[in-house]
């Protein structure tokens, strides 16, 4: 009997297709790359038109024997590895550790379902060449960046530091954002809001716009007084009514980098948490009856296509689900990046009809909300757009015009299950009662509002992976390990989760910039991606790539060494001294932030958090006070400064006010602005605002 041997990247992925193919298959997993670059050397031969020095990764001897044990005793061998770049080169590494003959060996699916694997099974390809260049590129690239500078860092900064080509362009977009804060002068500025009721009896707002029908700013208290002066004992009349229907359209189905961010805003998670938790649901769980099967398709795609089969699907539980107004005439096309592949799909789920509460019995908490998000996501981007009714009125004050503005939903379409989130807060527009031109309004109150012109914000980790994209720096599947990489090194930290360059890595930016300018340059970095995906589509040789850019380098690389002087960091020496050798210690910066080490290590290695206080007195002890501090993964909370004594800790921030019902802090959640009690044995029996 003819057996086939099908060649996989992980055992969840082998135990999904296992159960589609039958007995005459037998399916095994690399357990991700069998063969790489050796980590204590180079392993470029730059004088050899840049050859690769590949091993085989040590523990991975006993996989790659088992497959080529197993390869022997079948008929044909079929390389399922991913569908991109290192699924590809890892299928080429295999065919050559297997000594396969150029037979079409590779097959390919987006999505691991019966049909798809099926398919794909009768239809197998050669290995794409272009692709293995385009990933073999980038690796020696990569390769020549972190082995060649990193010594250079280690010479004259710090022993340990490393540098990236992608993960030293994060790092400066962030430190390049510091700088613009540091730099930033706030000016001030006042607003006034009239509080106005019609003659129904009805209120709402009206805030200052122009004076004789230009914009008008006010700088100060004394031009804001000015206006409340000059419009005193004026009448208020409605001068303009406008009313327009708006549409807001749906976005499209999520790319990576898309889903990294979602799912950031939305759930709180990590890039690298995002992209663990899609893999699983790529490659597939078991959900009951229908054993393993894979809920999504390939997560690593910055292409927003969807299949016409998938199209049609998911039109029709639109309809039956909540009804034809909601299903457009026709369907809705998303257009892709332009170096984005057509021939890949956006993420969704397989199956449109496996809704997320069918599935929920069989996921963990983190995967039903990811999948969720991907369902609900890929359901409204082929739902109708919601119409909002905007109404505007200016009310005329003497020369000053006031505006009011208002809007209200007229027809819900995609926002019936989804809207996407933001990392600016959206201004919030009320109803507005019905006003009518040259109809007269009462002024019940009239605000002077004092504002500052605020900096730029810090990235969150959604906005970086946002600007990494939109700037062409990296690819979508990069952004979570650059992300890791650069607050394992010390060169950022998380602060209220917004992105703060640490001493070091401002010291490394500034030496890359003076010394290797065109390393860490956005255009640069971004056009090296382009000359990548030339090669992914034959358009340009990978030697070439490589030898036009390590000639520079190589040259920039030798000034440094012989240029650069040692950069001594010196430590900040606190005014505490080390209860077990009497020294005082010195601030450190470490992944998670400041602490205080003792500078006689390593043979005295007594180290102390450095705890932040939030200037509230704890309620459940008589003299301490809420302190910062961090658990082991890094993740803030808040605790009392006398623990052990008191053990009061809470993952939200306390304030001053206490409940009237337990006596305790008040606590600030997440989204809301107003304290919420959080004790669990509070005798109220709601929590109270």
């Amino acid at each position: 009997m003819a057996t086939s041997l099908v060649i996989v990247e992980s055992p969840a992925k082998a135990r999904t297709i296992k159960k589609f193919l039958g007995s005459k298959y037998t399916v095994k997993a690399t357990m991700g790359h069998l063969i790489d670059l050796p980590r204590s050397q180079f392993g470029v031969d730059v004088e050899n038109d840049y050859q690769p020095k590949y091993i085989t990764i040590r523990g991975k001897g006993d996989i790659l024997r088992e497959l080529k044990k197993t390869a022997k005793k079948s008929d044909r061998v079929l390389l399922a590895t991913d569908p991109d770049r290192e699924g590809e080169a890892i299928a080429w590494h295999v065919a050559q550790a297997l000594e396969l003959d150029n037979a079409k060996c590779r097959v390919e699916f987006r999505e691991i379902t019966k049909q798809a694997v099926t398919n794909a099974i009768k239809n197998p390809r050669h290995i794409s060449e272009n692709l293995v260049a385009a990933q073999q590129g980038r690796r020696i690239l990569d390769r020549i960046v972190g082995y060649k500078l990193s010594p250079l860092l280690w010479a004259k900064v710090k022993r340990g530091l490393s540098a990236g080509r992608v993960q030293s362009v994060a790092v400066r977009l962030i430190c390049d954002r510091e700088a613009e804060i540091e730099s930033f002068v706030s000016e001030e500025y006042w607003s006034v809001v009239g509080l106005l009721q019609n003659s129904a009896g009805n209120q709402f707002e009206a805030k200052l716009v122009q004076r004789n029908h230009k914009k008008i700013k006010l700088r100060n208290e004394a031009e804001a007084l000015q206006v409340k002066e000059n419009i005193q004992g004026l009448p208020w009349v409605v001068a303009a009514v406008s009313r327009k229907d708006r549409k807001r359209h749906p976005a499209p189905p999520f790319t990576t980098s898309t889903l990294q961010q979602e799912a950031a805003r939305k759930l709180n998670f990590t890039p690298r948490r995002t992209m663990s938790i899609a893999q699983q649901l790529y490659e597939g769980l078991d959900i009951g009856e229908q054993g393993s099967v894979g809920l999504i398709t390939y997560m690593r795609t910055d292409a927003v296509r969807v299949a016409n089969e998938a199209l049609q699907e998911v039109r029709r539980l639109i309809e039956q689900n909540y009804g034809k107004p909601f299903v457009p005439a026709k369907p809705n096309y998303y257009k892709s990046k332009s170096q984005a592949q057509d021939a890949h799909e956006a993420i969704r789920p397989t199956d449109a009809w496996r809704t997320p509460d069918s599935v929920k019995p069989y996921l963990n908490r983190d995967q039903f909300r990811l999948y969720r998000l991907i369902w609900e996501r890929f359901v409204a981007s082929q739902m109708e757009s919601a119409v909002i009714d905007s109404v505007s009125a200016d009310i005329q004050v003497g020369d000053y015009t006031f505006r009011a503005t208002g809007s209200s939903i007229k027809f819900p379409g995609f926002i019936q299950i989804y809207v996407e989130g933001s990392d600016e807060q959206e201004e919030q527009t009320a109803m507005l009662p019905e006003l009518a031109e040259n109809e007269k309004v009462t002024c019940k109150d009239l605000q002077l509002n004092q504002h500052f012109t605020q900096p730029p914000p810090r990235y969150t980790e959604a906005m970086l992976v946002k600007a990494l994209e939109e700037k062409g720096v990296g690819r979508p599947s990069t952004f979570a390990p650059t992300i890791d990489t650069i607050q394992k090194r010390g060169y950022v930290v998380l602060q209220d989760k917004r992105f703060v360059p640490t001493e070091l890595g401002k010291i490394v930016i500034d030496i890359l910039k003076e010394n290797f300018a065109e390393l860490i340059d956005v255009d640069f970095t971004a056009s090296m991606e382009q000359k990548l995906d030339e090669i992914e589509a034959g358009q340009a040789k990978w030697i070439e790539v490589i030898d036009e850019f390590y000639q520079e380098f190589i040259q920039l690389l030798e000034k440094a060494n012989q240029e650069l002087e040692k950069v001594e960091i010196k430590d900040e020496v606190s005014d505490q001294q080390c209860d077990k050798c009497g020294a005082y210690m010195v601030i450190k910066q470490g992944r998670f932030g400041k602490f205080l080490a003792c500078p006689n290590y390593p043979e005295c290695k007594n180290t102390k958090p450095i705890l932040k206080s939030t200037g509230v007195p704890c309620s459940f002890c008589d003299d301490g006070e809420i302190v910062e501090r961090r658990t082991k993964k890094g993740r803030l909370f808040y605790g009392c400064s006398n623990y052990p004594d008191c053990e009061f800790t809470s993952w939200y921030k306390p304030v001053k006010e206490k409940c009237p019902h337990c006596g305790h802090n008040l606590v600030l959640k997440a989204r809301q602005s107003q304290p919420m009690c959080n004790n669990k044995a509070c005798p109220g029996k709601s929590r109270h605002r």
